[in-house]
C-alpha cells in the first residue's frame, strides 16, 4: 500500500505542508519503516505548548465610578481573565483608563501584560509606538502657536501630497533597508510621504499653558502611521505560522514571535526603527512650528503609550499605558505625558516601578462606550450645539472641518475619576499640568471621504 497523510498522523506528526513532499519521497524511494523513520527525523515537530490552565494573576487598578461604566469594567476584567491564559504571560495590570478592544480575550486598552521571551504583534496592535511629545515655547502667544501648528502639521488618510513632504533621515532609510521586516521599497516610500503626518481618530495637536511656569506648551499624539501598520501586518503573519507550530490553542490575535529566533531579533530591531521614525515624525511637526515663528524651544520630551518594552528575557506590551520606569525608554529626557481629553489638562508625571503599576501609569481618559453609542447619546441635539457645549472657551478645530463629536470630551470617561484612580492606587505623581488653550484633531475624515462621492459620468 502506498504511505499517505494517514500514516504520518498515526505516526505522531501534525498536518504540515511538508507532508507532500515527504509522502512522495518515501513512495518514489519505496522506504522501509526504520528507513522512514530515519528520513522524517529531519521534520521533528516542537512539542505543542498549551495555554495556562488557570489564568496568570494580574492587578485591578480600575473600578467603576458609576453605573454607566460597570458593563466597561466587567468586560475589561473579562477579556484579562481569558488573555492571561496565554502560554508565554506571567503577569499583568489594567489602568483606570482601560476600555475593551474587542471579545474577551484580546487586550484591552490600558492594559499592560509580560511575557517572557516573546514578542506578541497583537498587543501593539497596527498604531505601533502611538506617542505623545512635548515642546515648551517659552512665553509665545497660544493663539499664534497653534495658528503655525495648523498650516503646518497635516490630518487625515494617507500622507502628504507631493512638494509638501517633509524630509524622512537618510540614515532611518538606511536602516530600513538593512531590516528583513522594513526592506520593502513600497514602504519606504510610504514612511516618506507620511512624515509629518497625524492620521486621524483620537491624534491631535494641543496647545496650552503650564500651570507651574506659565509658558506655552504644544503637544503632539499620534503613531508610526502606515509604516507601523506594514509592519504590523508582517508582523502578524509570523506570528501565526509560529501560533500553528507551536500553540495552535492561542487565539489568533494573541499569537507571538519567539524573540530567540532570527525572526524574533529581526522584529525587535524593526520595532525600534519603527519608534525612531515616530519620533522623528513628531519632531519634524515641533521643528516647523518653531522654525514658522523664528523661536528656539526651551525643553522637550516624549514618551510612547502603546509599545513593547524588554527587560532581560521579559517583554512588556503596553497597549495605552505609559511607561515610568527608565530602563523601558534608551532616550529618556524628561517627565511623562498623560493627555485627557481636549478640555482638560495633559499631565506632566513621574513614576517608578511599584507592586500595582508594573512601571507603568494610565495613557488618558479611555472611553466607557463606543463611538457609535456616544453619537446616539447625543441624537437630540445638533452637531452644531453639541460642538458648542463641549469646546466653549477653547480654540477647537478639525482639519477637515468637519466635527467629530466622537472626539469631544463626553466622548470620554471621566477626566476626574482618572486622576482620582492614579492617586487612589498610587500609579505616578503629578508634577504639572498643561492647561488647555485649543487643539487640532482630523475631524469626520468619513464625511466627505473619495471613495463615498459617486462617479460623474459625462453625458455622450
Amino acid at each position: 500500500m502506498e504511505f499517505n497523510g494517514n500514516n504520518l498522523i498515526e505516526l505522531g506528526y501534525r498536518p504540515a505542508k511538508w507532508f507532500k513532499e515527504a509522502i512522495e519521497f518515501i513512495n518514489e524511494n519505496n522506504l522501509d519503516e526504520n528507513q522512514i523513520k530515519i528520513y522524517l527525523e529531519q521534520f521533528k515537530q516542537p512539542e505543542l505548548i498549551p495555554l495556562h490552565e488557570i489564568a496568570k494573576d494580574f492587578v485591578i487598578n480600575i473600578r467603576a465610578e458609576h453605573e454607566s461604566e460597570n458593563d466597561n469594567v466587567e468586560k475589561v476584567i473579562n477579556t484579562m481573565e481569558v488573555l492571561m491564559k496565554t502560554p508565554t504571560l506571567i503577569n499583568g495590570a489594567i489602568m483606570p483608563d482601560a476600555c475593551p478592544t474587542g471579545p474577551a480575550g484580546h487586550i484591552p486598552v490600558g492594559g499592560v501584560v509580560v511575557a517572557k521571551n516573546a514578542i506578541h504583534p497583537g498587543f501593539h496592535s497596527a498604531d505601533i509606538c502611538c506617542s505623545v511629545m512635548l515642546t515648551d515655547f517659552g512665553k509665545a502667544d497660544p493663539k499664534e502657536v497653534l495658528d503655525a501648528a495648523h498650516s503646518a502639521t497635516h490630518f487625515g488618510y494617507g500622507g502628504r501630497p507631493r512638494g509638501e513632504q517633509m524630509p524622512m533621515s537618510q540614515e532611518l532609510m538606511d536602516a530600513f533597508r538593512e531590516n528583513d521586516f522594513l526592506n520593502d521599497e513600497k514602504l519606504i516610500s510610504i514612511a516618506r510621504s507620511h512624515m509629518g503626518t497625524q492620521g486621524d481618530g483620537n491624534h491631535f495637536l494641543f496647545v496650552g499653558i503650564s500651570k507651574n511656569t506659565g509658558n506655552t506648551m504644544l503637544v503632539t499624539h499620534h503613531g508610526s502611521r502606515a509604516p507601523g501598520a506594514a509592519l504590523y501586518d508582517k508582523g502578524m503573519k509570523v506570528a501565526n505560522k509560529f501560533r500553528m507550530e507551536i500553540s495552535p490553542e492561542t487565539l489568533k490575535e494573541n499569537a507571538w514571535i519567539p524573540y530567540e529566533t532570527e525572526e524574533g531579533k529581526s522584529y525587535w530591531e524593526a520595532l525600534q526603527l519603527i519608534r525612531k521614525w515616530t519620533k522623528e515624525n513628531h519632531i519634524s511637526i515641533h521643528d516647523a512650528v518653531l522654525n514658522k515663528l523664528e523661536i528656539e524651544k526651551e525643553d522637550r520630551y516624549w514618551n510612547e503609550h502603546n509599545f513593547v518594552f524588554k527587560d532581560g528575557d521579559l517583554f512588556y506590551h503596553a497597549k495605552g499605558a505609559t511607561p515610568l520606569d527608565d530602563k523601558f525608554m534608551p532616550d529618556i529626557t524628561g517627565p511623562r505625558l498623560i493627555p485627557l481629553n481636549m478640555a482638560e489638562p495633559v499631565l506632566i508625571v513621574k513614576g517608578t516601578t511599584n507592586e500595582r503599576n508594573l512601571g507603568f501609569a494610565p495613557h488618558g481618559a479611555g472611553r466607557n462606550f463606543s463611538r457609535t453609542q456616544h453619537k446616539k447619546s447625543l441624537a437630540h441635539k445638533t452637531i452644531e450645539e453639541v460642538f458648542a457645549e463641549e469646546t466653549k472657551g477653547l480654540d477647537v478645530r478639525f482639519f477637515t472641518n468637519e466635527i467629530d463629536i466622537s472626539e469631544l470630551p463626553t466622548a470620554y470617561k471621566s477626566a476626574r475619576n482618572v486622576r482620582a484612580q492614579i492617586e487612589e492606587y498610587g500609579l505616578c505623581e503629578v508634577l504639572d499640568e498643561v492647561i488647555p488653550y485649543g487643539c487640532i484633531m482630523a475631524g469626520d475624515v468619513q464625511k466627505n471621504a473619495p471613495w463615498k462621492k459617486k462617479k460623474k459620468f459625462r453625458k455622450a
